[in-house]
């Protein structure tokens, strides 16, 4: 049986301390925040160009009173969604591990990546499968939970959740916040009126804009951060 030396006049509980603060500050040289945000900002403005500049597949259009309404499914955008944020999460592996490499670390970025694979996956099977289903309440609206399910499953709701995963990993309840923020406003969801009467070529843009600018501000709000805390 063997044990490790301690120095003489070594403080076992200043070594504890000291162990930690090494793992603390290595999880801090491992954050990389601001890029998955900032890829994420740019996936999220991009859709609007894809909603404006493409048009939705119209089904089983039905007389109102006022006018009609239509089964709509924007097909281009939903394959946009997938394409886009599977791209987006290559990026942030091949950023995350570059940086891990020029400091010498590990990087946690792993399961953060496959957690938003499978997210981008769930939703999907969600899309295709209310897809088979042909919207079974219509032209109702659907009722409230399966209108929260629907949204935190679409793939603005999808970012906030790989986010959440994100935050579990790099422990740092910043990010959590913020992704908890995030979500609010996209399962709110929060647009502030802004938008109202713009149109059917535009409807999207306003929550689009709102969510990609949260992103685009978190992004910058944990640069900022991470440059102030690098030793001047």
């Amino acid at each position: 049986m063997t044990a490790d030396s301690i120095p003489a006049g070594a403080d076992p509980r200043r070594l504890l301390a000291d162990a930690r603060d090494l793992a603390r500050r290595v999880r801090l040289d491992q954050r990389v925040t601001w890029l998955p945000l900032l890829a994420l900002a740019l996936v999220t403005f991009g859709a609007i160009l894809v909603y404006r500049f493409t048009e939705p597949v119209l089904t089983d259009c039905r007389a109102l009173a006022d006018g009609q309404v239509c089964k709509a499914r924007y097909q281009a955008a939903l394959l946009y969604w997938w394409t886009a944020l599977a791209a987006a999460y290559v990026v942030i592996a091949a950023g995350y591990l570059r940086v891990a490499r020029a400091r010498g670390l590990g990087s946690r970025v792993l399961p953060y990546v496959l957690a938003g694979v499978a997210l981008i996956a769930l939703s999907a099977a969600v899309s295709v499968t209310w897809s088979i289903l042909d919207h079974p309440y219509f032209p109702d609206a659907p009722p409230t939970s399966v209108q929260f399910l629907l949204r935190l499953l679409d793939p603005t709701g999808v970012i906030g959740l790989a986010l959440l995963v994100l935050a579990w990993l790099e422990r740092r309840a910043a990010l959590l916040l913020f992704a908890s923020v995030y979500l609010v406003v996209v399962l709110v969801p929060v647009n502030f009126g802004w938008g109202v009467g713009w149109g059917p070529l535009w409807a999207f843009a306003p929550q689009l804009v709102i969510n990609g600018g949260l992103l685009l501000l978190g992004s910058a709000g944990f640069a900022l951060a991470q440059r102030l805390r690098r030793p001047r």
